[in-house]
């Protein structure tokens, strides 16, 4: 498939990489063998969306943890799940390809993820992608993730470019509607969902479970 655009927004998890299921299994183990949450793993995967804060105000309501002790939760949740990917840790397949071509085309480049920058970090240094990005918004960068647009929007502000001239990479049907509420395209990566979930979104022009037959145009 041939994508024009004057810029490329990418998602993170499930998006760069494949670790959607490490996520998971980190989220299932603290919401249940820590917090006692007593949620089964497709209860928790139902949940992953949006900020970690979010996360466990959504399973445990506004008043259970205070600030600090969400952060708490949230980076020990986080340290857990890059101990158990790292050696998995790997670009999409086809990925590094099209970053090569896009930037050799001049077409700019950002990260939108409502991942912590702690994970975004582990991504960008252990898989040496810090010059493909120049701009990289995160969950701390927005008051409110997706599905508002803020993280779309900020890439593109940032990038100096206009929202109808981007394309969104994604994995998630909320991401795929912050795209759209952003007014933007996206392409989705089948890793964590299928193409039925996401026959809300009038947005999306393209599906793969890779980026192997993605050109840039």
């Amino acid at each position: 498939m041939i994508l024009k655009a004057k810029a490329f927004l990418f998602d993170l998890n499930g998006t760069i990489i494949d670790d959607m299921q490490f996520h998971i299994d980190a989220w299932h183990d603290m919401l249940n063998n820590t917090l006692l949450a007593g949620l089964s793993r497709e209860a928790v995967r139902a949940e992953m969306y949006g900020k970690n804060a979010e996360v466990l105000v959504r399973i445990f309501g506004q008043d259970r943890f205070t600030l600090e002790e969400m952060e708490n939760i949230s980076f020990k949740k986080e340290k857990n799940y890059q101990q158990a990917y790292l050696p998995k840790l790997a670009l999409l397949a086809g990925l590094k390809k099209l970053l090569d071509a896009a930037k050799a085309a001049g077409i700019k480049m950002a990260i939108g993820s409502a991942a912590i920058p702690f994970n975004i970090k582990f991504v960008l240094d252990n898989l040496h992608l810090h010059n493909y990005f120049p701009v990289v918004i995160s969950a701390d960068d927005v008051p409110v993730s997706k599905p508002h647009p803020d993280v779309f929007l900020k890439c593109a502000a940032e990038l100096g470019v206009l929202p109808a001239d981007c394309i969104v990479f994604e994995d998630a049907p909320k991401g795929v509607e912050a795209a759209m509420n952003a007014g933007m395209r996206a392409f989705v990566l089948t890793t964590a969902h299928a193409k039925e979930d996401f026959a809300a979104y009038g947005n999306v022009i393209g599906f793969g479970d890779n980026y192997g037959e993605v050109v840039v145009g």
